[in-house]
């Protein structure tokens, strides 16, 4: 089957649709400036994103390591059976957050100013 310069076109137009889609979702995020924990659904405790620090949160259902680091946050470690919240990465835009269903940890990156990311919806 030969394709002919309507293919061509067609398919250079799903390419641009396709980066400029990228590119709005990507546009507007707030940088966050603090990481906020939630544990059971208790704030745990607030920190600065531009301080590096390792903070081990040990709960009567696990144990787990977040790290601050170079304006990002992680979860190094967890001892929960599936380790999803570990292989999540690195966050840093505000609104974004690492979880761990089975200890009931939430670690949520916020703006200090109340910023958060732009809803795709509402625009």
């Amino acid at each position: 089957m030969k394709m002919n310069k309507r293919d061509f076109i067609a398919i250079a137009v799903v390419v641009i649709l396709s980066a400029a889609g990228f590119l709005f979702l990507n546009i507007g995020h707030a940088q966050g400036s603090e990481v906020v924990i939630t544990l059971g659904g208790s704030e745990y405790g607030i920190y600065p994103l531009a301080d590096d620090k390792v903070i081990e949160i040990k709960s009567d259902v696990g144990l787990n390591t977040v790290v601050i680091e170079n304006g990002s946050v992680y979860m190094k470690d967890a001892d929960c059976p599936d380790r999803y919240c570990v292989k999540q990465g690195k966050v840093k835009v505000s609104g974004d957050s690492v979880i761990c269903l089975p200890h009931k940890l939430v670690v949520e990156v916020k703006s200090q100013n109340g910023e958060n990311t732009i809803d795709a919806v509402a625009k």
